[in-house]
């Protein structure tokens, strides 16, 4: 007998198996495991609210305001725009299981304050770039 989390891709030490919602619900949730030294990166949205439940595991997080230590049945909000920003790291031995919750905008607008990377959601689609390679709008060319 196959188990769900057989299916679960693995992303570095990350993965995420989406959790079905309904055709124009915007509100959906992806179960996220990390592996021991796995990460979600340094991230926030300008477009969509998010919510982490931490099923198993003691997940390192990280935010404007700093990092703590969550443990199994915390709850974390973060809003949009900067003071929203966060990322979840695996530092202990065993594997890390969170929901996250999210209002799912789109389009969106993402940060990665780390890596000076901008993505945006279009369609469901996130595309990423780097915020240094913008250029000038110059009408239609």
């Amino acid at each position: 007998m196959s188990n769900v989390w057989d299916d679960v891709p693995d992303w570095g030490g990350v993965g995420a198996l989406r959790l079905a919602r309904p055709d124009g619900c915007a509100l959906g949730g992806s179960v996220w495991e990390l592996q021991p030294g796995g990460e979600n990166w340094y991230h926030l949205h300008h477009g969509s609210e998010e919510m982490v439940v931490v099923l198993r595991g003691t997940p390192t997080l990280r935010t404007p305001a700093g990092e703590r230590v969550l443990a199994e049945g915390d709850v974390v909000v973060f809003p949009r725009g900067p003071e929203g920003a966060k990322e979840l790291r695996n530092e202990s031995d065993v594997t890390v299981r969170v929901l996250i919750v999210s209002t799912n905008a789109d389009p969106d607008v993402t940060e990665y304050p780390d890596t000076g990377k901008v993505g945006h959601i279009v369609g469901g689609e996130l595309r990423v770039h780097r915020a240094a390679d913008a250029v000038e709008h110059a009408g239609a060319e």
